[in-house]
């Protein structure tokens, strides 16, 4: 991955404050590039975030570039004993095309990128080189600002080594690459998402996250919601949203847990009424609509919230709450799956939705509006 170094100016990245002010030896500040965040994970790894293990990923401009831009080529019949080959001091890649013809492509130096680095499809136009990695390297521009809630979801294309964007071809292996984009980029910006066949990851910008809502502002929702004491209609306790699921076990229930009907969203305490359906199945005391219940845990992973309004929803069947737009935005987005699929997840804990909108508002008994 290369990220192109802006130059300093008002609009450059954030600078990510470092040391104590008034400090005579002062590390300078670095400039935050933005942040990957990994899908399926709400803000941490169940086992810690360890080394080069983590959910998100922070890039910050290094203090030396160390990218590298494409100098000359040419073709030649014997790459090896070729002089760019030979010359240890300079960088080149060889591509055999036939049995008496390969490509060498020198590279240079280049002051204006950083790069950050991670058998397939390949092909040549005018002596030049490009490919395809072998499952496909996607991503997808929404349309309109990520912040805000406007966003919708754009469409999938591929990128090749080279950086040119394609149509998606049949499947993620196929031997035929897509159609050219010309009139696209693959140029990140607040809200690109970028899936690697396995791992689908979110880009948000330093100047998208400035815009977003912090862990703190989300705790602070919860507490506020909290603070309204919503009880539970059946054992009358009160209720108490966490902000991370305790792990399953044996152990007695958690009566201020509270679980919410996924088909009509009214939220209530651990009780054992209206158990007249299938297994993990429920009538509502409420409103007597028979479905599935679910425990409620507030989404935390702030990269992922396209506002900072308060959790009013949550997404079938994972149960995750976050505000309106932010739940909405995600049921929308088409994430590849298999071969040629899609499929809407949360992105909390990477479970694909369900049901038709694949959400749910939620009702507390002390807001029944």
């Amino acid at each position: 991955m290369v990220v192109k170094r802006a130059a300093d100016s008002a609009d450059s990245p954030i600078l990510e404050e470092a040391g104590e002010s008034g400090s005579e030896q002062k590390p300078k500040p670095l400039v935050k590039y933005g942040e990957l965040v990994i899908l399926g994970y709400n803000g941490y790894l169940p086992a810690g975030e360890r080394g080069r293990r983590r959910s998100k990923f922070v890039l910050y401009r290094r203090t030396q570039a160390n990218g590298v831009r494409r100098s000359k080529h040419y073709v030649v019949k014997t790459p090896h004993s070729s002089e760019a080959i030979l010359d240890a001091s300079q960088h080149s890649i060889s591509y055999t095309l036939n049995r008496n013809q390969a490509v060498i492509v020198e590279y240079m130096e280049d002051p204006d990128t950083d790069m950050f680095q991670e058998k397939a499809t390949k092909w040549t136009e005018n002596h030049e080189i490009d490919g395809l990695t072998t499952n496909g390297v996607l991503i997808m521009h929404p349309r309109g600002d990520f912040c805000g809630g406007s966003a919708t979801c754009g469409p999938w294309r591929e990128t090749s080594v080279g950086g040119a964007v394609f149509s998606l071809r049949e499947s993620r292996s196929a031997q035929q690459k897509g159609l050219p984009c010309l009139a696209e980029t693959n140029v990140l910006r607040d809200g690109t998402m970028i899936d690697l066949c396995g791992a689908t990851l979110l880009w948000r910008s330093a100047e998208g996250l400035k815009n977003s809502p912090t862990k703190r502002d989300l705790e602070a929702l919860v507490d506020e919601l909290n603070a309204g004491r919503p009880q539970c209609p059946v054992g009358l306790n009160t209720l108490v949203i966490p902000r991370k699921l305790a792990g399953g076990g044996g152990g007695a229930p958690d009566l201020n847990q509270p679980y919410v009907y996924l088909h009509c969203g009214h939220v209530q305490g651990e009780h054992s009424w209206g158990k007249d359906g299938g297994e993990g199945s429920r009538r509502c005391p409420m409103c007597l609509t028979m479905g599935p219940v679910v425990r409620v845990c507030m989404g935390l992973e702030p990269a992922f919230y396209v506002d900072a309004a308060p959790p009013t929803y949550a997404f079938n069947p994972c149960g995750h709450m976050a505000s309106e737009r932010t739940v909405k935005y995600w049921a929308s987005v088409d994430i590849p799956h298999g071969t040629n699929g899609f499929r809407a997840i949360c992105p909390f804990c990477a479970e694909p939705l369900q049901g038709s909108p694949g959400y749910v508002r939620l009702i507390f008994q002390d807001n029944l509006d």
